[in-house]
């Protein structure tokens, strides 16, 4: 088996074993992006079934990132209790019970609290996947590792799609009878059960991070799983540089994240929250949650909005392989820079269409000449900059930027944050459309995009190449 190096040498690690890990957490992520995605195609049919006006249409697509939020809060807080294994196997069940639940909604309450559930799911394997995997990974493939993550989230954004495409195709439409007497859109929730499935079952076969380990005062364990992680034979002197960033008068709590030196929080957990807010202040979960809604208001058919997603989820894909190409080699904060700039431009350039658009009948866009075919354009090339660049590189830099003592902690606050600036871009966005047109709504993200290069170049430092340990004796 080949032998890994990051700037120093490393132990020979078991690739195969450690990619099979990762790829078991990730699929975390890959649920992640369906239940994100399958949304997508259900909003018109949700508004009929429901008879919700634009508020309520908002808050029942927006109801799960209330979950998230809260999923993402307490996972992290559990896992510094409880491990990181029993937590994710909680979130494959919230993720089957969900599905099964938003598929039987006879109301807005029912399906409020199952995609709320399901949003628990998201939350807790949002943060909880990158950090397993950040755990179990030796530091010279750590980023490509970690950003499988969002790998099989934008891979779970295109099943989604993809099936929501094929049912409502099948169907003529979301609000038509698919199989056995139930609607499309009910189909499009219950398709999650079998991923969610292969998730349990997987989770089943995956050993504690030896990182919580060492915290929990198990090293004997621990020693165990790094010996299942490398062909080194002698672990004591990891086991004991784990231990030196560590606290031996507490376990890691959420106290940690408060400097006892300053009485504030640590500056690299506000770094890491504005990263979070950051990645969901540029819009980009307006184009996956609102896409068909989006696509349809500016003058394309049903079936053509739904199609443009499967043509976007097919971008993200590719992008975020070259992400995962680039991202050992280059850097994250290069990658971070490149993609602020490209949001900000391709968002200015769709923003300056959709305003200049003129209205026709019923409300929606009619472009003029090929102006149809340039905002396509850039809004691919939008969500190819974010593929490449903020997409994987922000779950990666959370996954790997804060201490051991408290990086679960630290990874609560952030992902409460993550999701609750989430929840308020996409909970908006129906009223800004509403109100002052996508032109203006386009021009804030784009706003935003510029505030992120300076953030990142401001304040964030590079972490490629460095162990997690090097980072917590910073």
């Amino acid at each position: 088996m080949q032998q890994l190096n990051g700037d120093e040498q490393e132990a020979p690690y078991r690739v195969v074993r450690i990619l099979f890990l990762s790829v078991i957490a990730a699929i975390g992520g890959f649920l992640f992006g369906f239940d994100s995605g399958v949304i997508n195609g259900t909003v018109e049919a949700l508004q009929v079934t429901f008879d919700s006006d634009a508020v309520g249409t908002g808050f029942n697509v927006a109801s799960m990132l209330i979950g998230c939020a809260v999923g993402a809060f307490f996972a992290g807080t559990l896992a510094d209790k409880l491990g990181r294994k029993p937590v994710l196997i909680i979130t494959a069940a919230a993720f089957i019970i969900s599905a099964w639940g938003s598929g039987i909604s006879s109301s807005s309450g029912q399906f409020v609290f199952f995609r709320i559930l399901g949003g628990m799911g998201v939350g807790a394997a949002s943060i909880l996947a990158p950090a397993y995997i950040s755990e179990i990974a030796p530091k010279g493939i750590r980023g490509r590792l970690a950003s499988l993550q969002q790998l099989m989230i934008v891979l779970g954004l295109f099943a989604a799609f993809l099936s929501n495409y094929l049912i409502a195709n099948t169907a003529d439409g979301a609000l038509g009878e698919f199989w056995a007497g139930f609607q499309a859109w009910q189909w499009m929730f219950w398709v999650e059960i079998i991923p969610a499935s292969l998730f349990l079952l997987g989770l089943l076969f995956i050993p504690e991070s030896p990182r919580y380990l060492v915290a929990a005062g198990r090293e004997e364990e621990a020693d165990r799983v790094l010996g299942s992680l490398s062909y080194a034979d002698d672990f004591s002197e990891k086991v004991a540089e784990i231990k030196t960033t560590l606290r031996i008068d507490s376990k890691p709590g959420l106290r940690d994240i408060i400097s006892k030196a300053t009485g504030s929080i640590h500056p690299i957990v506000w770094i890491g929250m504005g990263l979070a807010v950051l990645q969901q202040f540029t819009g980009i979960n307006v184009v996956f949650y609102y896409g068909a809604t989006l696509w349809q208001a500016a003058g394309f058919t049903e079936a053509d909005a739904l199609m443009v997603n499967v043509i976007s989820g097919s971008v993200n894909i590719l992008f975020t392989l070259v992400a995962i190409a680039l991202v050992d080699r280059i850097g994250r904060k290069p990658l971070l820079l490149i993609g602020s700039i490209g949001q900000a431009v391709m968002l200015a350039v769709l923003a300056l269409l959709f305003a200049t658009a003129p209205v026709a009948e019923g409300g929606n866009l009619e472009f003029a000449g090929n102006n149809g075919i340039y905002a396509l354009l850039a809004a691919n090339s939008y969500i190819a900059f974010f593929a490449m660049s903020w997409g994987p590189i922000m779950w990666v830099m959370l996954g790997e930027m804060f201490p051991n003592q408290f990086r679960g902690a630290a990874l609560a606050v952030c992902g409460l944050m993550q999701w609750g600036a989430n929840f308020l871009i996409t909970i908006s966005f129906p009223v800004l459309l509403e109100n002052i047109g996508l032109g203006l709504s386009y021009g804030i993200y784009a706003f935003f995009g510029l505030v992120a290069f300076v953030f990142v170049k401001r304040f964030v430092t590079e972490t490629k190449g460095r162990s997690l340990e090097e980072m917590t004796n910073d």
